[in-house]
């Protein structure tokens, strides 16, 4: 497995994007889910915040991908309908598909498109969340619109997607759309198991399930037996194939994993992390996951959530037992510079 150019070993070691720490702030507890990409002649970064209640979505946007400003919520909660009034978390959005290309945003049906999912309760992540739809023309991506219902649940869902949808990752090849999402089974006693499965569909509205789902099981035994989650799907042109970053949790904390397939259906694992956790007092201590990836012309971007204790210095203490954040690494050493959060 040709995987050497996808490897992003040098971290930054510490945060371009974290929490406020400040009351009635969407992202008062922690950020997450980093989604990099360009658009209009600048990075952007779409993310997540949470504040105790719920997910909000929030938008940043930096000129070198390691200093950030942040632009303010772009879906809020309570913008909606009863579903997805606790909160929405954006993560996926209709882009160009080529890994080491630019990344830009593209339209379909003459607007640009994101996928969200939403929890039914307050809380962190509490209940069966499901995916929606929202759409925008307007190119400061600031003010967004939502179709309404879920576009996918788990209602309808096979025992492997019955505890509820998360992440989900939005891309169109040869005039098809493909929903990819990690979803869970029911809780039980001894937790969940979460894997990656895909939707098709032709119009963005009505999706029809993969028979072959999950696509992206679980492995027994091995570092991601519990948990392969969130993907990342992209094209790798260097090496004409389709990849999957995801992240896996078993018998390690949450690390980086990567997959690859030829046909967007059949993929198989890289056998073990591509990206895994810090030393102690490292930023990224506990977990290093949830990817979002971006080539600027010279280097591989590999953005993740880390997480690590808190501590009272944190500026989200003590909201959150737990210090998470957004964070950085690439395919090459760093230079100093960059302002971390």
């Amino acid at each position: 497995m040709n995987i050497e150019h996808l490897l992003t070993p040098f971290k930054w070691g510490k945060p371009v994007l974290c929490g406020t720490g400040i009351d009635g702030r969407f992202d008062r507890n922690a950020v997450d889910c980093p989604t990099p990409f360009f658009h209009n002649g600048r990075y952007y970064l779409l993310f997540v915040g949470f504040d105790g209640t719920g997910y909000q979505t929030g938008l940043a946007v930096s000129d070198d991908l390691v200093t950030w400003k942040k632009l303010g919520v772009i879906l809020p909660r309570g913008s909606n309908l009863p579903w997805d009034r606790v909160g929405m978390a954006g993560t996926g959005l209709l882009m160009e598909n080529g890994l080491f290309g630019p990344r830009r945003l593209k339209k379909a049906f003459g607007r640009y498109w994101m996928v969200y999912h939403s929890y039914p309760r307050t809380g962190y992540e509490a209940g069966a969340a499901e995916i929606g739809l929202a759409w925008t023309e307007d190119e400061t991506l600031m003010h967004w619109h939502f179709v309404g219902e879920p576009v996918l649940s788990w209602r309808d869902g096979a025992a492997w997607e019955h505890g509820g949808l998360y992440k989900g990752w939005l891309l169109e090849h040869e005039g098809r759309f493909y929903l990819f999402y990690n979803a869970k089974t029911d809780e039980t006693p001894s937790g969940w198991v979460e894997q990656t499965g895909f939707a098709t569909s032709t119009d963005l509205l009505h999706w029809t399930r993969s028979p072959l789902n999950p696509v992206l099981p679980v492995t027994p035994g091995a570092w991601d037996s519990v948990f392969a989650s969130d993907p990342a799907v992209l094209r790798d042109e260097r090496g004409d194939q389709w990849v999957m970053f995801y992240y896996g949790l078993g018998n390690l904390s949450a690390c980086e994993g990567l997959a690859v397939s030829r046909d967007l259906v059949s993929w198989k694992k890289f056998p073990v992390p591509i990206l895994t956790i810090g030393t102690r007092k490292s930023v990224d201590q506990i977990h290093a996951h949830k990817p979002g990836m971006l080539y600027d012309g010279k280097h591989l971007y590999h953005f993740y959530c880390a997480c690590r204790p808190a501590t009272e210095q944190d500026a989200t203490f003590p909201w959150s037992p737990e210090y998470r954040c957004i964070t950085v690494a690439r395919d090459a050493p760093w230079a100093e510079g960059g302002t971390p959060c």
